[in-house]
């Protein structure tokens, strides 16, 4: 049991040099990543920041495209809802599912394939806690034997707000 404490706060650690390293970064708007509060901040290469002072909060939708890149990091605070819109793909595949690796952290609800290609899911960021979460979203062509394969991911860092005393 002790070293699963390691792991995690090895990973806990992690994402503390993650959100050091990008606050320096110059903010940029970015297409794909929508809040209806508060804008957060997006690197050069097109990622959110993972800055604990801009991470998004209340209600972000993030939109999948054809041709945008197949991993996305966001952060964001405890509470917050996560939209996530996949548009139709352009090969033969069709979205199957969405899943979060850490249900504790961000459980993904309201999954819907419509008719026309396009999937929604909702994912909602634990009310109080931090930690991180891997969003992978499932696609499969229809008339082929096996198993659906990953073709996006969000990760999803939800740093909680700074308490003090």
């Amino acid at each position: 049991m002790r070293w699963c404490a390691g792991v995690w706060t090895a990973v806990g650690v992690a994402v503390l040099v993650a959100c050091g390293t990008s606050a320096g970064r110059s903010p940029s708007p970015s297409p794909s990543v929508n809040p209806t509060g508060r804008s957060p901040s997006v690197a050069p290469s097109g990622t959110p920041s993972a800055s604990p002072v801009t991470c998004a909060s209340g209600r972000v939708e993030v939109t999948v495209s054809p041709g945008h890149e197949v991993v996305r990091r966001l952060c964001v605070r405890p509470g917050t809802v996560v939209s996530l819109v996949l548009e139709p793909r352009v090969d033969d595949k069709r979205w199957r599912a969405v899943r979060s690796s850490a249900p504790a952290f961000a459980v993904v609800s309201g999954w819907k394939a419509n008719t026309d290609g396009t999937a929604r899911a909702s994912v909602r960021c634990a009310g109080t806690r931090g930690g991180t979460a891997r969003i992978t979203a499932t696609a499969k062509a229809p008339d082929v034997a096996g198993a659906a394969r990953v073709v996006f991911t969000l990760d999803l860092s939800v740093v909680p707000y700074t308490t003090q005393g």
